[in-house]
């Protein structure tokens, strides 16, 4: 079995490469992470190295070789897709957001953010947090800061934050923690942000 791939890119797909090791060409599926990965991350010479899940069942004979950048992604994925809902393929491509980021919205019961990624909706997000819940704590980035304790914000700040959080949850139908994380990526992505007001025209221009 296949486990550990090093090699040269000699072809990029829309959802994959084909990888030349030795003197043998592997056709490898990615993750839209790992392939933004091994595009920025590769050799000049296009070398890569990946640990590989590989995958063949009765009904899909044909194997199929699945790609990761560490070996805790590779662990990751293979939680993952002992989900009921969730096979090898559909978990490829639902997996759109950081390992880290996707292990804390399951330990942090975020429907909304799961519901979020491709292929995965509402009820398949209930079954992800059913399954994984309390099992995927170690694969939460610790140099990140948690949903429920964001970046720590000056004292104006943190009450305009309040003051929208409470309207995403309250009115909007956010969960706390999907409000949470939408307003830090709001002052991630713009810092000067000082009212109630453009730190809602922030958090929406970045859904339009």
């Amino acid at each position: 079995m296949i486990g550990y791939l090093e090699g040269r890119i000699i072809q990029h797909e829309s959802d994959g490469i084909l990888l030349l090791a030795g003197s043998v060409g592997y056709e490898i599926l990615l993750n839209p992470i790992t392939l933004d990965q091994v595009k920025s991350g590769s050799s000049g010479d296009g070398v890569v190295s990946l640990y590989i899940y590989y995958h063949v069942t009765e009904r899909q004979p044909k194997p199929v070789l699945i790609g990761f950048g560490t070996p805790e992604d590779k662990a990751f994925f293979q939680l993952f897709i002992s989900v009921a809902a969730v096979g090898p393929m559909k978990a490829v491509k639902a997996l759109t957001r950081p390992v880290g980021e996707v292990a804390r919205a399951i330990e942090e019961k975020d429907v909304s953010f799961l519901s979020q990624l491709s292929g995965i909706g509402k009820r398949t997000a209930e079954k992800i947090i059913a399954t994984l819940h309390g099992k995927v704590t170690s694969f939460i980035d610790q140099a990140a800061p948690s949903q429920n304790n964001p970046d720590p914000l000056d004292s104006s700040l943190k009450e305009i934050s309040r003051q929208v959080e409470d309207v995403l949850v309250d009115q909007l139908g956010h969960s706390t923690a999907s409000a949470k994380r939408l307003i830090k990526e709001a002052f991630d992505r713009n810092p000067a942000i000082e009212t109630a007001e453009s730190l809602f025209d922030e958090i929406y221009q970045e859904a339009r």
